[in-house]
């Protein structure tokens, strides 16, 4: 293959003193990427082709484009072998030995220096094309084969990682060009097949031209590996990506059942999503996507999302969170932005303008999918609500235009187990309590409260989370009028029955006394219940006691002094016999009262061992009584 006539040889036209060690240690944040940026220069390059092609400027054949990547850990090289557009030896000099741009060796200094923000993170890669170098990442030696479509003689070129190539004539009979990538003694696991296979799923998977990989190595022991020009082994018979990705599509295209397969593909999730919202913008935004709102079993669950983005279908990054505003990072899917401005390294975005405009699309999109859901599929919107509940309280409280968007769209589960807007609460509520939303955080501990409601025909909400309440104080704010409250926190209002209200002094003094707190606060009230008391905690002091305990610093068992009351209701034919005993039974009249108090106490929080410890002795000396 060597002839000395054609045979050049030179050195890449920037010091190489600064370019390579660069390319070593700054280029990018993540070495894989280096396969990422050579499969994706395969694809430009068929692209390329395929647009001379439509302009009538090639004559093609029948051959189908494709990208081979061919492992061969017996020879130590990696190779990425594609059927395009391909490259005349005047382009090599041009396009590859040539990397002497305006102004790089002042922007690579400043890389080395660490004089730019964000040096040494997100490095050089695309501000100067230098894609192709990113093999010297991982390479001791890289070649080049290739053949221009304009039928030039094929070229050879072969660097060392200290930047001298040589350049000479290639037997390569086809277009298109094969890098080949010697991997140094120190990068060896990129000689590792699956290695190679986890690279490609994650950054190819989307890619818009056919990639097969093989593995030389396991390939029969008869056939040798190839040789430089000849046939490559035979490839794995069916590609690894896919070509025609589903957010390609519009969504009349797109079944249920592709959605699903879909995520499950993506994110190897075996629950399935709740819904999916599919994007499809044009101009002037011109993007697409799929988000997913995933299906969490428990609160416990990591709430996590992963959106990943996409540059015309080449896998980018993660991380996202310019781009998906910082309240629905819970969402995960694909978005692939064709126009989003990327730094060098097209690993990390650049705020703009454009990249506004995609988040607030985003977040109109998510809004119209809630309010659609809502309004046209209502059964299935109420099944997925309380999955989803959390994340758009909190999505309301960080965005008020999202609110404003969503609030008719926001249900309040019932403790009935239905659902209902908070427009349809208050409507049925005008005989009972109006402009007043009464709530439990916890059904089982507030059954009592919840049974006297109820025999009222008052609804009461479930709030299980603290971002509930935090949520009730938000939706007061922006409905004027409108209040929400415990329902242990106004057992009086809601209960209120007619009859003379007759205060107990010797009630006080006892209570007082069982309680162990001189100054609790002992009211008298008629209510529609025959229970004799409840424990009444201000629906103010109890925020503010939950707002500490979510927002405290450095966890510990602070206390916040709570606003508490003990209700005694007159009209309970039980008051009536414990009033009955006073004075002539005064330890039979104590036993009850720490009974009554105790049960009053278990409405609002677990005893301590000493608190039950008395509680089921004085049940089994009431007992004893009978």
């Amino acid at each position: 293959m060597e002839n000395n006539e054609t045979k050049r040889s030179g050195g890449i036209s920037v010091d190489t003193e600064h370019i390579f060690p660069i390319i070593k240690k700054w280029l990018y944040s993540e070495k894989d990427i280096f396969l990422r940026e050579i499969v994706s220069n395969a694809t430009d390059a068929i692209t390329k082709l395929k647009r001379l092609a439509s302009l009538g400027q090639y004559e093609g054949d029948d051959t189908p484009y494709r990208i081979d990547v061919i492992l061969d850990k017996t020879a130590k090289t990696l190779t990425v072998s594609d059927n395009g557009i391909g490259m005349s030896a005047e382009e090599v000099e041009r396009y590859i030995c040539s990397i002497a741009l305006s102004g790089a060796l002042e922007f690579i200094q400043k890389y080395e220096t660490g004089d730019d923000e964000g040096a040494g993170k997100s490095g050089i890669i695309g501000h100067f094309g230098l894609g192709f170098y990113s093999a010297f990442m991982v390479s001791e030696t890289v070649e080049l084969h290739t053949k221009s479509f304009t039928d030039a003689p094929a070229v050879h070129w072969v660097c060392s990682d200290a930047g001298s190539y040589e350049i000479d004539d290639s037997d390569k009979a086809t277009h298109g060009t094969d890098v080949v990538m010697h991997i140094s003694d120190a990068e060896s696991e990129y000689l590792n097949a699956d290695k190679i296979r986890e690279m490609l799923d994650k950054y190819c998977s989307f890619m818009p031209v056919e990639i097969y990989f093989t593995d030389a190595d396991a390939e029969e022991e008869e056939v040798p590996p190839a040789e430089e020009g000849e046939e490559t082994p035979a490839s794995s018979p069916t590609p690894i990506n896919d070509v025609a990705p589903l957010w390609q599509k519009t969504p009349s295209e797109c079944t249920d059942e592709e959605y699903k397969e879909f995520y499950r593909k993506v994110f190897r999730d075996y629950k399935e999503p709740l819904f999916q919202i599919h994007l499809n913008a044009d101009y002037p935004l011109n993007f697409r996507g799929i988000l997913y709102f995933p299906r969490f079993e428990n609160e416990y669950e990591s709430i996590e999302g992963q959106v990943k983005l996409y540059y015309n279908q080449v896998f980018v990054a993660d991380n996202i969170k310019e781009v998906i505003p910082e309240y629905l990072l819970m969402l995960k899917g694909v978005l692939d932005c064709p126009e989003l401005p990327l730094n060098v390294s097209r690993s990390y975005l650049q705020s703009n303008s454009y990249v506004a405009k995609v988040s607030a699309h985003i977040v109109k999109k998510v809004a119209d999918k809630l309010n659609s859901l809502c309004n046209t599929d209502r059964e299935n919107y109420e099944r997925v609500w309380d999955n989803i509940r959390a994340f758009v309280e909190y999505a309301c409280m960080k965005d008020r235009k999202f609110y404003d968007r969503v609030k008719k769209s926001i249900l309040l589960r019932l403790t009935d187990g239905s659902h209902v807007t908070l427009t349809e609460y208050l409507e049925t509520a005008k005989e009972t309590n109006e402009n007043v939303v009464y709530y439990a955080t916890d059904t089982d501990l507030q059954a009592q409260y919840i049974r006297v409601f109820r025999e009222q025909n008052i609804n009461v909400a479930v709030f299980p989370q603290l971002i509930d309440t935090q949520f009730a104080t938000l939706l007061e704010n922006y409905n004027e009028g409108v209040k929400f409250v415990r329902v242990d926190a106004d057992i009086a209002s809601a209960m209120k029955a007619d009859g003379e209200i007759v205060e107990n002094d010797e009630m006080v003094t006892l209570f007082r006394k069982i309680s162990g707190n001189d100054t609790l606060e002992v009211k008298f009230d008629n209510l529609k219940t025959e229970v004799p008391a409840f424990l009444n905690i201000t629906e103010e002091s109890r925020r503010m006691e939950e707002m500490m305990r979510m927002y405290q610093m450095g966890g510990g068992d602070f206390a916040f002094p709570l606003e508490m009351s003990l209700v005694l209701n007159t009209a309970s034919p039980l008051y009536e016999k414990l009033t009955a005993l006073l004075p002539s039974d005064a330890d039979k009249a104590e036993t009850i009262a720490n009974y009554i108090y105790k049960l009053s106490l278990l409405s609002q929080r677990k005893l301590s061992a000493e608190e039950m410890e008395a509680f089921l002795k004085d049940g089994f000396h009431i007992l004893g009584l009978l």
